[in-house]
């Protein structure tokens, strides 16, 4: 009798089940994913009519019968990926985990206390899988660029941010003091650096409006200077997507360690805690 060799093993129920639960590359994961959106989808339409006063007096029954319906089915599907991964509580407290939690918590809340029901709308967060599961999209690719520029200009934005309060702080006492004995909307700074705030980004509600010569001429240099303001966090976060896409591109594959994903197409070990990755 011949021994089976470890390659020609079948995997273990667990394995298989992480496979189809936490992986978008195989088509048994993505059919999974692909009718998970569907469920999530559904069960925030449904949320969403029953918030329709006339539609909850007629179906509202049949609502609170698919809620949780739905219900149900996320709180097994919670279960089930507690037990695929490796360390249940690494997926509990990363991203994904809390969202998931949160997409059943607020129905069993509802038997206790009234106005967490509608919090059920949360389960849309969930969509957000589907940057993960349609893999041969460039949407995940994109989406990190975006998020990975963000961070990279942090520091730069934050001292950006930190110029213009000092810059509306300058308008609005020097409006205060140009407007504030002729113009009662002016009557005092921190109204005339609402003011500022809402001109020098070019939003211009109306509210509140300069009479005199040298306002209405202060208030035309701001709006101009806004245009120029609003240029440039565009430009440094943009100079920095352009880093961003000249890296590597990453896969979907999550780590059965840690549960994170972004790592590299030729990555053997995660990134983040140097655990082996699935082949």
């Amino acid at each position: 009798m011949t021994e089976e060799k470890p390659e020609q093993r079948k995997p273990s129920f667990r394995k298989r089940l992480y496979e189809i639960i936490f992986e978008a590359d195989t088509p048994a994961g993505k059919a999974f994913d692909v009718a998970l959106l569907i469920l999530i989808a559904a069960s925030v339409l449904v949320v969403m009519l029953e918030s329709i006063n006339y539609i909850q007096i007629r179906y509202g029954e049949l609502f609170r019968q698919l809620e949780w319906g739905f219900t149900i089915l996320f709180t097994v599907e919670y279960l089930f990926r507690l037990y695929a991964t490796k360390k249940p509580l690494a997926y509990a407290k990363s991203f994904y985990g809390v969202i998931d939690l949160l997409a059943i918590l607020q129905t069993y809340l509802s038997l206790f206390a009234l106005g967490y029901q509608q919090l059920i709308i949360i389960r849309a967060l969930r969509l957000i899988r589907i940057f993960r599961i349609f893999k041969l999209g460039h949407f995940l690719q994109e989406s990190s660029v975006i998020v990975n520029s963000l961070k990279a200009s942090r520091a730069k934005i934050t001292v950006f941010l930190l110029f213009v309060l000092l810059l509306v702080l300058i308008i609005g006492s020097v409006m205060y003091v140009v407007e504030g004995g002729t113009n009662s909307n002016f009557s005092s700074i921190p109204k005339a650096i609402y003011w500022a705030v809402v001109t020098l980004t070019t939003v211009g509600y109306g509210d509140i409006t300069p009479v005199t010569g040298l306002g209405q001429f202060l208030s035309a240099a701001v709006m101009i200077l806004g245009y120029a303001i609003l240029a440039v966090p565009t430009g440094i976060v943009s100079a920095e997507m352009v880093f961003q896409i000249q890296k590597k591109q990453h896969t979907t594959q999550v780590c059965p360690h840690c549960v994170r994903e972004g790592h590299d197409i030729d990555a053997v070990f995660c990134k983040y805690c140097g655990g082996k990755l699935e082949a």
